[in-house]
């Protein structure tokens, strides 16, 4: 069997045989109406869309809570649409990694279609112009990464593609913002029609970044007289044209071999990953992991799908804003560094098999609980500390997640002043805190310097991964050598007064003779690197943020217990969003005191409970708008009684 249109719909028992999940609604139906009446349009064609993005309609899809899919677009890489796209009809094969080895299938049919945004291209290029003049459009979104919106290289030059497009006007247009404008500009000339322009990178302010990109464009068009003044006034007016901010969160790795293989073993046909000649490795599947997060600025001038049914956040800006900053800055991202660059100084191939090294686990966990919480700030409706015990506790983890330390240490220098930066500039701006009693948010820093010699911790070359500053800093620590500390001599210096890595200037900050020294104790000998990370752990507290704050919670229900309290399980029907009910002078837990439900989610939940009876679990998670993770969380607990999954009833 095959991933196509003939083998998925005439092959059902096959696929079902093999354990993969086949879409429940008339796939050509669906791709019909979705290119004649196009309500989605995705920039970047890659594994993020294909195995989350998409992912989301196939599930509304599914629930018969959509009627159309999304058309694919790729500004980049055209390979993927003539090598994946085209010969599996645009669909993909999802494969969630499970943390005990398991995997779990599906196909996701809800891209009708990959197109080329290629002005070069005249058929192609008309198909998106004759999709952003239909009124029935109401979003566009993007994963293109944070440099597909960057028009200046590192000189704060524009980019010579950059110069070529704002000189040669909208109908040459090559770079993909300035590709985005030209067909705004259609869309305008059509009938100003409304859209929301929706980044979904993992970057911060990314709907701003993407804003700006496509508003200095037009500007500069305009100034030249390929557009009118009235177009900039309609991409300014939040009425007609938006730029949501959003918060994405999925790991999906590149393809890995033992993915491939079971499929081929199940009887799934040409699986195999291909090179694209822009060095992209991809496949006709996408395997990832099961976590996922998408929180997304409230803000459709022409409507949207209901995304809150696929477990989207939909929420304010300044929501968005705090959720992207909790993440980034403390309980995902300077972990991930933090593993990636110490991973390759260590010898490590999988970010999983560093969560076995005790010596990491206590470096990222002091990053985390004990110097990034004090200054994170809780978004309301996802729990930091929920958050980042997931991450620690089962993402990172997972032994079938193939990420690698090379791959997320990759532009690390364009990483940092978010990942570490923001959190020692709360630091200084805190008049209880102290930011040169930080520890263990330097080692990392000292660690990523230390990497940059491109020595490993045995002394041996590595290779390291890409950076746009790579040769300026190896250039500015030029003559210092792994294993021979008495070459320091104060090389360091200028990098660590540049605020533009870190966000502040670390001698400001009180830290950089603790970086200094901490890079010199790691050019000692072999072994150098891991015997600074075991001296810093043995001298922290054994315990651990979480341990310690578990620990004094036992103690308090031991108390509690011992002077005849009794607890009731959390109900769908009884419990409070947030207050402990007195029951028969027994205590009912609410909905907020699960780990992983927030404040609104919690009052959700209540709220919607209140409003009545449901046929099914199925049915009162679409009122209510509660995650997959937090319905599996309720069902966990039996806190959804004896509620069906499915609203769907059989007749016999």
């Amino acid at each position: 069997m095959k991933l196509t249109l003939q083998d998925v719909t005439q092959k059902k028992n096959e696929f079902e045989k093999a354990g993969i999940t086949l879409p429940s609604y008339d796939i050509e139906a669906v791709h019909k109406k979705t290119l004649e009446e196009p309500v989605w349009v995705h920039f970047g064609a890659g594994n993020i869309f294909r195995g989350y993005i998409a992912g989301l309609q196939e599930d509304l899809l599914n629930k018969g809570a959509a009627d159309r899919g999304i058309i694919a677009a790729e500004t980049f890489d055209y390979d993927i649409i003539d090598k994946i796209y085209k010969p599996h009809e645009s669909m993909t094969l999802m494969v969630t990694l499970l943390p005990d080895g398991n995997t779990s299938s599906r196909v996701i049919a809800s891209i009708a279609d990959g197109i080329k945004a290629n002005t070069a291209d005249e058929a192609e290029y008309g198909r998106l112009k004759a999709i952003f003049v239909n009124p029935s459009l109401q979003m566009i979104s993007f994963t293109v990464t944070e440099k597909g919106y960057a028009l200046k290289g590192i000189d704060g030059n524009f980019l010579p593609v950059v110069v070529s497009d704002i000189e040669n006007g909208p109908e040459s247009a090559k770079h993909a913002m300035s590709i985005v404008a030209a067909l705004l500009f259609e869309r305008f000339k059509a009938g100003r029609y409304p859209l929301a322009v929706v980044s979904m990178d993992n970057c911060s302010h990314n709907g701003e970044k993407l804003q700006a990109s496509v508003m200095t464009i037009a500007k500069a068009w305009a100034e030249k007289g390929f557009v009118t003044k009235e177009f900039i006034t309609y991409l300014e007016d939040e009425s007609s044209i938006s730029f949501p901010w959003s918060m994405i969160d999925k790991i999906t790795p590149r393809p890995a071999k033992a993915v491939e293989e079971k499929l081929e073993a199940a009887g799934v046909e040409e699986m195999a990953p291909v090179i694209t000649s822009r060095n992209t490795y991809i496949a006709p599947f996408v395997n990832a992991e099961g976590p996922q997060y998408l929180v997304i600025e409230d803000k459709f001038p022409a409507g949207r799908p209901a995304l809150e049914k696929a477990g989207v956040y939909l929420t304010d800006r300044d929501t968005v804003n705090r959720v992207e900053r909790m993440k980034v800055t403390t309980c995902l991202n300077p972990l991930h560094t933090a593993l990636a660059v110490y991973g390759c100084l260590l010898g490590y191939n999988l970010i999983a098999d560093e969560m076995n090294d005790k010596e990491l686990t206590g470096l990222i966990r002091h990053i985390g609980y004990d110097e990034g919480m004090k200054v994170v700030t809780d978004p309301g409706i996802l729990s930091p500390k929920a958050f980042i015990d997931e991450v620690i506790e089962k993402r990172l983890p997972n032994p079938f997640m193939p990420d690698t330390p090379q791959r997320i240490a990759t532009d690390t220098s364009q990483k940092i002043v978010v990942r570490f930066g923001e959190t020692m500039k709360s630091y200084m701006a805190s008049s209880e805190l102290d930011c040169s009693s930080l520890v263990y948010i330097p080692l990392a820093i000292a660690g990523w310097l230390r990497y940059l010699l491109g020595t490993d911790d045995k002394l041996e070359k590595m290779e390291l991964s890409s950076d746009p500053m790579l040769a300026k800093l190896q250039e500015k620590l030029s003559g210092v050598e792994a294993g021979k500390p008495e070459t320091y001599t104060g090389q360091l210096k200028e990098i660590l007064t540049n605020k533009a890595i870190f966000g502040v200037d670390m001698y400001e900050a009180g830290l950089a003779d603790k970086v200094e020294g901490m890079f010199v104790e790691m050019l000692a000998g072999k072994d150098a690197v891991r015997n600074k990370i075991d001296e810093l752990r043995e001298k922290g507290n054994e315990r651990t943020k979480k341990e310690s704050d578990l620990l004094d919670l036992l103690y308090i229900i031991n108390e509690m217990l011992s002077r005849g309290y009794t607890f009731l399980p959390v109900d769908l029907y009884h419990s409070h969003a947030s207050k402990y009910l007195i029951e028969d002078g027994k205590i009912r837990i609410p909905f907020g005191a699960i780990s992983g439900i927030g404040e609104a989610a919690a009052n959700s939940l209540y709220e919607t409970a209140q409003n009545g009876n449901f046929i099914s679990i199925e049915e009162f998670q679409g009122q209510s708008g509660a995650s997959k993770t937090i319905i599996e969380t309720l069902e966990r607990m039996h806190a959804l009684g004896n509620l069906p999954k499915s609203s769907q009833m059989t007749l016999f």
